[in-house]
């Protein structure tokens, strides 16, 4: 599944105003990396390192340019899609048409943040023999040696039903999952194994996130008033926004929130406050990975008084044509900073 354009505000949910032209960077960087071998393994480690050094400074350049932020948490996905289906192609050799590679979490959904978490799953067929052990692991190891920490799994099909039978976390995380190389029937296949019909209903997936939504509030005081919140997972953080989406998702088959008005579960303008939310909540998200260099998502008080000094880091929504009042998202109000 390609990452779908990002869908700006307009008189129709899910229609693309204006459409959003592919960042110049990626074809310029598929391109450089693409002569890289690894005759020298040490001059593959600094091609790639460079790449994803110029390409990290061109999105903070852009991020201080004020352009909206979903574009730029979109491009680090593809940024990121560049890099490893390049490496994966230089590491996996006469096993690239056995296993697949798979995004998941946030970075399957094509979201990623300047330090986000990047999740990537190995998909494996049904076999006993474990040929593709050294390449994998020569694979792993050269993406921390580039800089990119990465979190991996390596999973069989029967893998992958058993572990998310035993953990809603784990089936949350391979809803979002998109193929970046290798076989598409196994891919296909693995969400086969893993639709509701076979695992997780709807209504059990349901009151499974409730319940997990619940717990994780009380751990931030079921407030969202907090004077330092964490703008990922406190009440009315980020995370209760992807809440929606996942149940959405499991229910409907639905890929975006834009198609939750064609399904009847949002009015227009409840899509418009939702995304509006979603948009602001990302740019302080955004502007604390690069204040902090390191995956931050608590607005504390330095970083609220280095943010407000910002020129670059201006606490307001960018994307609506039609709505520019924060308050009127369902945003907590510590977001609201118009």
């Amino acid at each position: 599944m390609d990452i779908q354009p990002v869908p700006y505000e307009s008189d129709e949910p899910g229609a693309v105003w204006p459409p959003p032209a592919p960042w110049p960077m990626l074809a310029v960087l598929t391109e450089r990396l693409a002569a890289v071998t690894l005759a020298v393994p040490a001059n593959a480690i600094l091609a790639f390192r460079g790449a994803l050094e110029d390409a990290d400074t061109a999105l903070k350049a852009r991020f201080a340019a004020d352009e909206p932020v979903e574009l730029l948490v979109r491009d680090r996905a593809l940024l990121v899609d560049v890099v490893l289906t390049r490496a994966w192609a230089l590491y996996a050799g006469a096993h690239a048409g056995d296993l697949a590679l798979v995004a998941v979490g946030g970075y399957g959904r094509g979201e990623l943040h300047p330090c986000s978490d990047i999740d990537v799953m190995v998909l494996l067929p049904k076999t006993e023999s474990t040929p593709w052990q050294g390449g994998l692991e020569q694979f792993l190891t050269f993406l921390w040696d580039i800089g990119l920490e990465v979190g991996h799994s390596v999973r069989t099909i029967d893998d992958c039903q058993k572990e998310s039978l035993a953990d809603i976390s784990v089936a949350t995380t391979l809803l979002e999952a998109r193929r970046l190389a290798g076989p598409e029937p196994l891919y296909v296949a693995m969400k086969k194994a893993l639709a509701p019909d076979h695992i997780w209903s709807a209504a059990e997936f349901y009151e499974a996130k409730v319940k997990e939504q619940r717990t994780r509030h009380l751990r931030f005081h079921d407030t969202g008033y907090n004077l330092e919140p964490n703008v990922k997972a406190s009440p009315g953080g980020l995370r209760d926004i992807q809440t929606i989406a996942w149940v959405a998702k499991r229910h409907f088959g639905a890929e975006t929130l834009d198609e939750l008005v064609d399904h009847g579960f949002l009015t227009r303008n409840e899509l418009r406050k939702l995304k509006n939310a979603q948009g602001l909540l990302w740019k302080i998200r955004f502007a604390l990975h690069v204040l902090t260099g390191r995956r931050e998502d608590r607005l504390l008080f330095d970083h609220q008084i280095t943010s407000r000094a910002s020129s670059a880091t201006r606490m307001r929504p960018t994307r609506s044509r039609s709505s520019s009042s924060c308050s009127a998202t369902t945003a907590p109000s510590w977001t609201s900073r118009c």
